[in-house]
């Protein structure tokens, strides 16, 4: 599993500072862990990182325990235990739960996070599954642009189906989400619609990707050089990331990827794909996890990034 990442924030002199890090410890029971103490000084300083009282403690650069609506603040913050009794930091066992969830989440759900839940993105190749999947694919990455159910009416015929009941399948299955008129919004990696993410191919040939992680994996699935040009979405410092001969070049040298899933069930689209996102470096990153703590998520380097795309999208358009 990996190791969480745990912040933990107080004022100078917290006299809270030596419980809370006695109970992560105690949590932790000899597990690994990445943990930091951070003293703020002041109020503007605490809204930079999400603190609403010291101690603070982020996982993976969220507030497990955040309250909505709490404001930022370097006063004594207190926390409650099971019977509502108040302490000066949580309680081992609810940090615990929150350690144990951090590592399963992000290692289980948040790393196959456009996955399917482990079942992958290649379609089946039953009842035309497969094909039809294919030949959207292709045709984004030849027009940069999404089939009509009449481009595909030839591939679903192949197997005694029509386009539309094929897609409608695909849909259910969350292979691609399709819009209220039944055309294709999107077939992971690919956008119909703008997204923050712009992906030129080495035809040259532009497209949208649907997140940072779907569109690091379509030099993987086309077996081709790339550029990606994203936007840091607090900074809005401009990010790309370049494939030449399967090598990615980064700029900035320092970009990272926050990989996150919002809670509940639904298609990537919805769930995942506005909470994968690039970012200049980790700075940021750990500034827009503390800006939506509903999501959880964590930070990941840029080989990790690539491998988990590649092994997402890489089988997408082998033949068999």
């Amino acid at each position: 599993m990996n190791a969480p990442r745990i912040t933990v924030l107080t004022v100078p002199d917290c006299p809270h500072a030596p419980l809370v890090l006695e109970r992560i410890t105690a949590a932790l029971d000899g597990r690994e862990a990445e943990v930091e103490l951070v003293e703020v000084r002041d109020e503007a300083e605490a809204a930079r990182w999400g603190m609403t009282g010291s101690p603070t403690v982020l996982v993976d650069g969220a507030d497990p325990f955040a309250v909505p609506g709490a404001p930022a603040s370097v006063s004594c913050r207190l926390y409650r235990d099971e019977e509502g009794r108040a302490a000066g930091a949580p309680g081992v066992g609810a940090l615990r739960r929150v350690l144990a969830g951090a590592e399963e989440c992000c290692d289980d759900e948040l790393l196959d996070p456009i996955g399917r839940a482990g079942r992958g993105r290649r379609a089946p190749a039953e009842r035309g599954m497969r094909a039809v999947h294919q030949a959207v694919l292709r045709h984004f990455a030849t027009t940069g642009a999404a089939p009509n159910a009449s481009d595909l009416e030839a591939v679903a015929a192949e197997a005694g189906r029509n386009a539309r009941d094929v897609l409608a399948e695909l849909d259910a299955e969350d292979f691609l989400v399709l819009d209220a008129e039944g055309g294709v919004r999107a077939a992971y990696p690919f956008s119909a619609v703008e997204t923050p993410h712009r992906v030129t191919l080495g035809d040259g040939v532009e497209a949208w990707s649907m997140c940072a992680i779907d569109a690091l994996g379509i030099a993987a699935m086309l077996g081709q050089d790339i550029r990606v040009a994203s936007a840091d979405p607090v900074s809005g410092h401009p990010v790309t990331v370049s494939f030449t001969g399967g090598t990615a070049r980064w700029e900035p040298e320092d970009a990272v990827v926050f990989v996150g899933r919002r809670p509940g069930q639904g298609p990537a689209a919805d769930v995942c794909c506005d909470a994968l996102n690039f970012f200049a470096d980790r700075a940021t990153a750990e500034t827009w996890a503390r800006r939506h703590p509903g999501i959880p998520g964590r930070i990941t380097g840029q080989a990790e990034a690539v491998a988990l795309a590649t092994q997402t999208f890489g089988p997408l358009l082998a033949e068999g």
